[in-house]
């Protein structure tokens, strides 16, 4: 029994521990990526007088990530690679640490239009399995505890504990993947609350004591509903559907000629259309945040043609970066070009009633998201970020078909082959 206790015990404060240790590395990773960005996309221009400093750099960065990659590996992973060779694989790579955590920071700071989520995550469960192999009892416990520092990293990035706590969750005690965990899912669950909540008050005391690391994701304070919208939906799903499709395309497309290309010089390119799109289309570099709170603000003073543009612009840009080196993860940027379709077809629809706005955008980034992550209640819950509580359901009945048009898809996908 006494054992029993202190096992306990040491678990939760070792769950405790990790979590407060996650928040450190996700802030000062963040806040590091928000000096680097300041100084590549303002200071530089400011001290050399010149604006185009900034191609420059973004070449530069792809140069370096191209060379790293062309030595070490294409890092980071993608975040559902990561979490596949955790729970799979029981085990994930630590050794370059110093060359994921470049090639996580390098596109994030010279624009590249991905989000942070898929570099942190591999960032902190590499660090999780280097505490595992060097400390016997966290060693015991690697994959569990690498799954809470995914929880938290997710939990924080987005701005909803319970989407990283349910994302990682979903795929856990796979049965077909021989993973049996060895604690019961409501001991996992406890466990997933106790170290995101350790990681939120390390995040929130560093916040206030040296600065936010990372501004909050814009959010639509309100989303009122009619039968109009409610019978748009007919219409929100198929074009969602085909932005899903639409992507998938483009990722292929640009993956079959990426892989013509040696690595360092498509990664040198990569930065350099970066850089160029910067000066010329700003709306569809990095992952998004700055720019959707500008169009929240103002897009009812753009023609449909514009939003409909700048969407499908950046579908291409976040599947050119992913495809040619510069790495990341697409939540963000998804997020943000589906919104600018909801834009548009409100302009186009109800136009001069722009409170239709935010379910217009909740309803096709719903079955966007749906679709690509083809898990509902996470892609519900993730959602939360930036749509209001009150449309839940409906975002989840989108969600649900988005899963739906996307498994039909791939169906068809395997037919074709």
């Amino acid at each position: 029994m006494k054992n029993k206790i202190a096992n306990n015990f040491k678990i939760l404060a070792f769950t405790l521990g990790l979590g407060s240790f996650s928040g450190l590395v996700i802030w000062c990773f963040l806040k590091a990526v928000a000096f680097g960005t300041a100084f590549v996309w303002t200071e530089a221009g400011r001290i050399t007088g010149s604006p185009y400093i900034t191609v420059l750099f973004c070449v530069l960065g792809g140069l370096a990530a191209g060379l790293l990659h062309r030595r070490y590996g294409n890092y980071p992973d993608e975040l559902s690679v990561v979490m596949y060779k955790v729970k799979h694989e029981k085990h994930y790579d630590y050794h370059p640490m110093f060359v994921i955590l470049l090639c996580a920071f390098i596109p994030l700071i010279i624009g590249a239009s991905v989000g942070p989520e898929a570099g942190l995550t591999g960032i902190v469960a590499a660090l999780c399995y280097w505490i595992g192999d060097n400390v016997n009892y966290a060693g015991e416990n690697a994959m569990i505890f690498s799954e809470m520092g995914e929880a938290v990293t997710l939990g924080q990035l987005f701005h909803s504990p319970l989407f990283g706590i349910i994302a990682v969750e979903e795929d856990s005690g796979d049965p077909d993947s021989g993973n049996k965990p060895k604690l019961s899912r409501s001991n996992r669950l406890i466990l997933y609350v106790f170290s995101t909540t350790s990681g939120l008050l390390v995040m929130g005391a560093l916040n206030r004591l040296f600065g936010a690391a990372m501004s909050p994701f814009p959010a639509f304070s309100d989303a009122p509903f009619t039968t109009k919208d409610g019978l748009l939906l007919f219409l929100y799903i198929p074009v969602g559907i085909l932005l899903f499709l639409l992507y998938e395309i483009l990722e292929k497309l640009l993956r079959m000629a990426a892989e013509k290309i040696p690595v360092v010089v498509r990664e040198a390119f990569c930065g350099l259309i970066i850089g160029i799109a910067g000066i010329c289309f700003p709306m569809v570099i990095f992952s998004g945040e700055e720019q959707m709170a500008e169009l929240m603000e103002s897009f009812t003073s753009f023609t449909p043609l514009i939003l409909f543009g700048i969407c499908i612009l950046k579908l291409l840009m976040t599947a050119f970066c992913l495809n040619f080196g510069l790495k990341g993860g697409h939540f963000f940027p998804l997020i943000f070009a589906c919104t600018c379709m909801g834009f548009c077809l409100t302009q186009l629809l109800f136009s001069g009633a722009p409170e239709h706005a935010a379910f217009a955008a909740a309803a096709i980034t719903a079955t966007v998201i749906g679709a690509q992550l083809q898990k509902p209640l996470a892609a519900s819950l993730l959602l939360l970020l930036c749509f209001p509580v009150k449309i839940l359901p409906w975002i989840f009945l989108c969600a649900v078909l988005g899963m739906s048009g996307g498994k039909a898809l791939s169906g068809l996908k395997k037919g074709e082959r």
